[in-house]
């Protein structure tokens, strides 16, 4: 057993146990193993333990790493979970299969007017900025329903949950509660929170996907430059 696959499997018991605390099916939990600043050789590590669902923060790292892991592995699901810029919206819908950041209307717009190119029709999150921290992308709570509307009436994106990065400094359990109202009054299925420090507390809200990085590939190598 490689260290990957020992952390792989801790942290996939840890969720089961959290959804079964409350009366959830361990199944109904995807695990989003985010590689961000880690090699091809880590990501190669857990495909090969049968761990298939991958997070990106960034488009040009992803194009470093994935195109050669997604030929060789054709289940392999890249998820965006960083921030996009408009001008990577193209890059993104070539590569990714879930787009995690949706946060604003001219990128809405603009990955719509991108997927219509490419004849995808990529599943999205819209990111939800719960703490209303000025510094942190995504929709404020009170504009989310329009939001939503306006992504699924006037861009005809494929909406399938929200997805929400609470404040560091206060009970994720208040943020996570407030996304699954938020998306149960949106008839929205899937709701993407929790990371390595909270993750089970997010499976208890009944988050559908969490975004679990360091506590699956070890502390992060310095960014270089």
């Amino acid at each position: 057993m490689s260290e990957g696959s020992d952390r792989l499997a801790d942290v996939k018991g840890r969720i089961a146990e959290a959804a079964r605390a409350a009366g959830r099916d361990p199944a109904a939990v995807t695990l989003v193993a985010v590689s961000k600043t880690h090699g091809a050789d880590k990501v190669r590590e857990l495909l090969a333990v049968g761990q298939r669902v991958f997070g990106e923060n960034r488009v040009q790292e992803a194009q470093e790493k994935f195109p050669a892991l997604k030929a060789e592995f054709a289940d392999l699901e890249l998820h965006l979970i960083g921030p996009l810029q408009t001008n990577k919206a193209r890059d993104a819908v070539a590569l990714f299969d879930v787009i995690q950041s949706v946060d604003r209307d001219k990128l809405a717009a603009t990955l719509a007017k991108e997927m219509e190119k490419a004849g995808k029709r990529l599943a999205c999150f819209i990111q939800v900025n719960t703490g209303e921290e000025p510094q942190k992308a995504g929709i404020l709570p009170a504009e989310v329903d329009a939001f939503v509307a306006t992504c699924r009436d006037t861009h005809k994106l494929n909406v399938i949950g929200l997805m929400c990065i609470p404040p560091v400094d206060e009970e994720p359990a208040l943020h996570f509660a407030l996304l699954a109202k938020m998306a149960a009054r949106n008839g929205l299925q899937q709701i993407s929170m929790g990371m390595s420090a909270d993750y089970e507390t997010a499976v208890r809200q009944g988050a559908t996907h969490v975004r679990v990085g360091s506590a699956l590939f070890g502390a992060r190598p310095p960014l270089h430059g």
